[in-house]
């Protein structure tokens, strides 16, 4: 405190001696000087209170981090769906017990006919080899129908019938990516047409190690690959004018570098096929199927979407002559969440999930492996421009943070989705076709993360360069 000239007290108003306090820079009488002393040593008491229960607080977490209230969420899922299974379990026991007790019944009226049968034997005494076996057989089957019950069985879903959770690293999430907003051309985008210098409505990419694109070349009928930074691409598959022969393809959508062989997979859309091109041999991999969009998995598992029949299905590697195996949709068109409208794209994630734009819903779903219905990750808001919705989306890829982009091709525009988001993000276009792309089709990543848009009626590669 310093001591001033007379002036007024800031408690009393009076004129006096007074000192002022360097904190709040007003001026006290001595009476009022010691009050406002006794104040601030009040304040500072209630801090070293609060400190002292804040630092009980570290102390106890540190001593029993099970009472965090993280770890009370998870044992409240926990009790909770022990209480479900307890409860179902409980269910199908009633239902076992009554079916075993119907099946004894029977047994037991198929066991009263035998006995009637072995006494009329006994007391006619005329049997021979012939009736003692038909007997024997008919014990048997009886003694069969009661150890092994044919009228009711157990069957182990793969995906539980409990509600799921799921750890998500605020942290992690938060580190986004952004691009620059001007587009530099790595393919094509030297007008329509069918030369080497030009695409012709491009639909999906692939980018290998090298930087090195192969592109769905749809309306040329053609896959090309382009290397990094050339002028003009290479024809590596068709190219032979529309047609269905071996050495033809007519409308392809996708096509993807098998890595295990070097070979190049591709959607043959309007041959209903899906075909293998090794060093200009062909081995159709399978047919019949109105493809769009592919992937393949870390284990060499080949994934097919198919517009009609709505559903994406999985073909083992070097099985591709079966019909494979439906693992996201297949219950006819519609917009529930085990139905799709018209499945495009597909991107398949180290966990084996399956993400699918569900072009006719406008919206991205998530399968996961063994799922009977998915999970609505972008859009699912009717068709639309709002940051909450798409239009028509169709390229999907999955970073390694889990965030979701989409080409939202109806809006010009490609959009990122965190899950757990009500919303997505506008990454690059958004402002008008002839701002950043024209009904963008599909997307990749390069290993610098760099992103590649399909800019298809501007017919070529956009490449939008990383900034962060």
């Amino acid at each position: 405190m310093v001591k001033t000239n007379k002036t007024q007290c800031f408690t009393c108003h009076r004129e006096n001696n007074t000192y002022t306090c360097e904190g709040c820079s007003n001026r006290f009488c001595v009476i009022h000087l010691t009050e406002h002393q006794q104040l601030l040593n009040e304040q500072l008491h209630h801090i070293i209170d609060d400190y002292n229960e804040f630092k009980q607080r570290i102390n106890q977490q540190k001593q029993s981090p099970l009472n965090h209230s993280l770890i009370k969420k998870i044992d409240q899922w926990e009790r909770q769906s022990i209480e479900i299974i307890q409860q179902k379990a409980q269910e199908y026991r009633e239902v076992v017990i009554e079916s075993l007790q119907t099946c004894i019944n029977n047994i037991e009226m198929k066991f009263n006919d035998l006995n009637k049968q072995i006494q009329q034997l006994q007391k006619e005494n005329d049997f021979n080899e012939i009736q003692l076996n038909h007997l024997r057989n008919q014990l048997k089957k009886i003694t069969e129908e009661l150890n092994s019950p044919s009228n009711i069985s157990i069957k182990q879903e793969s995906q539980s019938f409990i509600n799921d959770i799921s750890f998500i690293s605020l942290e992690k999430k938060s580190k986004t990516s952004k691009w620059k907003q001007n587009a530099t051309s790595m393919a094509g985008g030297n007008g329509e047409g069918q030369e080497l210098s030009q695409l012709n409505r491009p639909f999906g990419i692939f980018i290998d190690k090298n930087k090195n694109i192969f592109i769905a070349d749809d309306c040329n009928h053609r896959i090309v690959e382009w290397k990094y930074n050339a002028k003009e691409g290479q024809i590596i598959a068709g190219g032979n004018e529309k047609g269905n022969r071996m050495d033809q393809l007519n409308r392809p959508t996708n096509v993807i570098v098998d890595q295990q062989n070097h070979s190049i997979i591709i959607a043959d859309s309007g041959n209903r096929r899906v075909i293998q091109w090794l060093n200009q041999d062909q081995h159709i991999l399978t047919e019949n199927i109105d493809c769009c969009g592919l992937a393949i998995d870390k284990n060499g598992y080949l994934y097919v979407s198919d517009i009609v029949k709505n559903e994406v299905r999985r073909w083992k590697i070097s099985e591709y002559n079966n019909e494979g195996i439906v693992v996201a949709g297949g219950n006819e068109k519609g917009d529930e969440l085990n139905q799709f409208n018209h499945p495009n794209f597909i991107f398949v994630d180290e966990d084996q999930s399956v993400y699918v734009s569900d072009t006719g819903n406008h919206r991205v779903m998530k399968w996961r492996k063994g799922a009977k219905e998915g999970r609505i990750m972008a859009g699912g808001n009717g068709e639309g421009g709002d940051l909450n919705q798409l239009s028509y989306p169709r390229g999907v890829i999955v970073d390694h943070l889990g965030q979701i982009y989409v080409a939202d091709f109806g809006n010009d525009r490609v959009m990122r989705w965190c899950e757990g988001n009500d919303e997505g993000e506008i990454v690059v276009g958004g402002n008008g076709k002839e701002d950043h792309s024209n009904y963008p089709r599909g997307l990749s990543f390069d290993d610098e993360g760099s992103l590649y848009v399909v800019d298809s009626l501007n017919h070529r590669i956009a490449k939008f360069e990383i900034i962060l």
